[in-house]
């Protein structure tokens, strides 16, 4: 971990694009999909998972969701259901209407807010596996109002029994209309061209290993896509008021995600430093994950001092964090200052796991320094929009000579003519 000055520092981690090999595979895996449909994803699905199904096997049937809801504990079915009211509350508040403008020469000028057909959400198997990002991924699909989401997963997400029953009961509970026993760029390559059994989608959604991630880039512009996610990061921004019990304990919950992940502390105060570098110590050593989190501390973690909450504020900005915790004495004081951050934790009662499991904006952030430019997933991400222009005769009349001095002095003499051909024969 490096513990020191702030200036020069610079977190480096390298965007995973893949090796050629691994590009090759997923482009042959997607061609092959979208050139033989059901027969490559079978054999895929053979190949990759060791599970030799039929194409009527495919899809999960009611029985198999409603069994799912007997495996899993009521305090976790409880829980779920909360969350997902949280976030649907919150994301509620996002939504936004068709709007129309209507001048008083006649012209009308808008735009129309329509949610997607079909959307469809990769959910990993293995350690990767969790049901809040099933919420998160469709709750806003939701919201929006998408009708139909579909829900691809490894067939045994679940080990031998299967796919796991807290996935399927979480896709259930959030409103999933289709969920399918299928993984990797197969499956991908599956919502985005079609197949006999799983019908195209317009985005797809969802965390994935490098395979899914290639998959997912190989096949935009087919479809859309949320992003090519990078690993958690969390940068906490402290002065003397703050716990460092607390500040180390949110940095090894982002450090235990991953051997990538970032955990990074930025204060002016020494002593603090020096306070929160001996918690990790202590505090990793009875974590059950404690090789990823040393790991990850080691290769990305950093305690930065710095001169000033002020310089600190420059420091998170330049850093982007996925997450950033404000533990300072009066932490509002800072937020409009702080302009590069995909969701911001304000005092010490405001621990990231809130924003991961239960407040309701949502946890799908900008990772790898994107949230200079990127943001949560919302509802807009579920939204295409579609302009509005219903020009009146008297507003042409008085904005021709404009438009075709535009489209002449572009070389587009169709484009003028277009607009003077309904000039002709008015009235002087």
């Amino acid at each position: 971990m490096y513990i020191g000055k702030a200036e020069g520092f610079k977190l480096d981690r390298k965007v995973e694009y893949g090796t050629p090999e691994q590009n090759e595979a997923v482009k042959r895996i997607v061609e092959a999909v979208a050139r033989e449909g059901d027969e490559a994803l079978l054999r895929y699905t053979a190949a990759f998972d060791k599970a030799s199904l039929t194409a009527g096997q495919l899809r999960v049937t009611e029985e198999e969701i409603q069994g799912a809801y007997a495996k899993v504990e009521p305090e976790f079915l409880e829980a779920l259901r909360q969350a997902a009211a949280n976030i649907t509350a919150f994301h509620e508040k996002q939504k936004r209407n068709t709007w129309v403008d209507l001048q008083p020469d006649g012209t009308m000028l808008g735009m129309v807010h329509r949610p997607l057909r079909r959307v469809g959400l990769y959910v990993p198997g293995g350690k990767a596996a969790y049901p809040s990002s099933v919420l998160m991924n469709v709750l806003p699909a939701k919201v929006a109002g998408v009708p139909e989401i579909a829900l691809v997963t490894p067939p045994a997400t679940g080990g031998r029994e299967g796919i796991d029953p807290y996935i399927l009961v979480a896709a259930a509970e959030a409103g999933v209309t289709e969920m399918y026993r299928v993984g990797g760029a197969q499956a991908v390559a599956a919502l985005a061209y079609g197949t006999a059994s799983i019908p195209a989608v317009d985005k797809i959604c969802g965390p994935g290993n490098i395979y899914v991630a290639l998959a997912k880039r190989a096949v935009f512009g087919a479809v859309d896509i949320d992003s090519i996610a990078g690993p958690s990061e969390i940068a906490v921004l402290a002065d003397d008021s703050a716990d460092p019990r607390y500040i180390a304990a949110d940095m090894l919950s982002q450090a235990e995600h991953d051997e990538m992940a970032s955990a990074v502390l930025v204060t002016p105060s020494q002593a603090l430093a020096e306070a929160v570098a001996a918690e990790l110590d202590r505090q990793v050593a009875t974590l059950p994950r404690a090789d990823i989190a040393r790991k990850s501390l080691e290769q990305y973690g950093a305690i930065l001092v710095v001169d000033s909450l002020s310089e600190g504020v420059e420091v998170v900005n330049q850093l982007a964090p996925e997450h950033l915790e404000v533990m300072t004495e009066e932490p509002m004081e800072l937020l409009g200052r702080i302009e590069t951050a995909g969701a911001i934790f304000l005092g010490p009662y405001s621990s990231e796991p809130v924003g991961d499991y239960f407040a309701g904006p949502n946890h799908i952030l900008p990772t790898n320094g994107t949230a200079r430019f990127s943001s949560p997933l919302n509802v807009d991400d579920f939204m295409k929009k579609s302009s509005l222009i219903r020009y009146s005769k008297e507003a042409l009349l008085r904005d021709a000579a404009g438009i075709a001095a535009l489209a002449r002095h572009e070389g587009l003499e169709g484009h003028a003519r277009a607009v003077e051909i309904r000039l002709e024969g008015r009235e002087s």
